[in-house]
């Protein structure tokens, strides 16, 4: 049987770092999840005092976070925590993006920009977990080399930056006005 699937919109937003101005707009994000993509993204239900207080954690903390941004909402965001107990510079990995914009490439891109954000800062590990029904996180994961494995119900991936076969990653992430788009008003089968 064949699916269809109605043409979504162009993505017109860009990837950039988010600056301590942006805290407002990252904490809305966070806000605007829907139950779903909060657990994916929490490994577990959070509530909206929890989701501002870790927003603004992030920012007093220094932790590196890029965003999706399209006009002047953040819509998609990685971060980059550092682990600073490990041995090794490492940094642990988390995604979000809103339920209208999923698989539509913008997790792949925030993973990219985010690795090369993470070898500016000389990490050369970085861990990423998540619950083991994250379908596309684990994909994603996969998809940049993570080395995966499951333990209690959790998936946890690391990515060894330095090591060979780790692909290399353009920091040019703005997104082409055409990307995801099939055309205006066009039906596309699945």
């Amino acid at each position: 049987m064949e699916q269809i699937k109605l043409a979504q919109r162009p993505l017109v937003g860009t990837i950039r770092q988010l600056r301590p101005s942006d805290l407002t707009r990252f904490a809305e994000h966070l806000l605007r999840l829907d139950d779903e993509s909060r657990r994916d993204r929490f490994n577990g239900l959070t509530d909206d005092d929890f989701l501002r207080a870790y927003a603004e954690r992030c920012f007093r903390e220094g932790v590196t976070v890029v965003g999706y941004v399209e006009g002047d909402k953040v819509l998609g965001a990685a971060e980059l925590h550092e682990r600073p107990e490990e041995s090794e510079p490492t940094a642990e990995i988390a995604f979000s993006v809103e339920r209208q914009l999923q698989h539509r490439g913008i997790g792949g891109r925030l993973f990219r920009r985010l690795v090369a954000q993470a070898r500016g800062l000389a990490y050369s590990r970085l861990q990423v977990t998540t619950h083991s029904n994250n379908v596309a996180m684990r994909a994603l994961a996969r998809r940049f080399n993570a080395k995966l494995s499951f333990e209690h119900g959790e998936a946890h991936g690391v990515i060894e930056l330095d090591a060979e076969g780790t692909p290399e990653f353009d920091l040019e992430m703005r997104l082409p006005a055409d990307f995801g788009r099939r055309g205006p008003g066009k039906a596309i089968a699945a």
